[in-house]
């Protein structure tokens, strides 16, 4: 991990990470080497917790968000997405897995990264497709 970031250090290029269930870790690897030099970084396919969100956010890095934002169970991801800086959100597809709803279960596509940018928008409270909020009574 260290090597990667080191790398992405010298190239300037954008180290993706996929980090589950080591928020400690990860936070702690993050903090560190940017105390050697700040790096550009994404939190990629983001299911960790706030405290993670917010360490990485507040290092210059960004986080992103894929189809589980939708799934019914995933409030507190939605609380999370909800809290941080808009400037720092990002939406991802994470084709061909992870399909929001109302695809949940199907091979997802690039075209269904609207599903989850109009989640994220109603969870942000700036949606603006109208009067009508998307067609997922699952989680709203």
């Amino acid at each position: 991990m260290r090597q990667h970031i080191a790398a992405a250090r010298q190239t300037g290029l954008p180290l993706v990470i996929h980090s589950r269930e080591c928020d400690d870790d990860m936070t702690k690897i993050l903090q560190d080497e940017s105390g050697k030099g700040a790096f550009p970084a994404v939190l990629h396919c983001f299911t960790g917790g706030r405290d993670l969100a917010f360490a990485a956010i507040e290092l210059g890095h960004y986080v992103s968000f894929t189809g589980i934002l939708t799934f019914k169970n995933s409030q507190n991801l939605r609380d999370i997405a909800a809290a941080l800086p808009a400037e720092r959100v990002l939406v991802e597809t994470d084709a061909p897995y992870l399909a929001p709803l109302p695809f949940r279960g199907k091979r997802n596509e690039p075209s269904y990264v609207v599903e989850t940018a109009k989640v994220l928008a109603v969870t942000r409270g700036v949606f603006a497709g109208g009067n009508r909020a998307p067609d997922h009574g699952e989680f709203l």
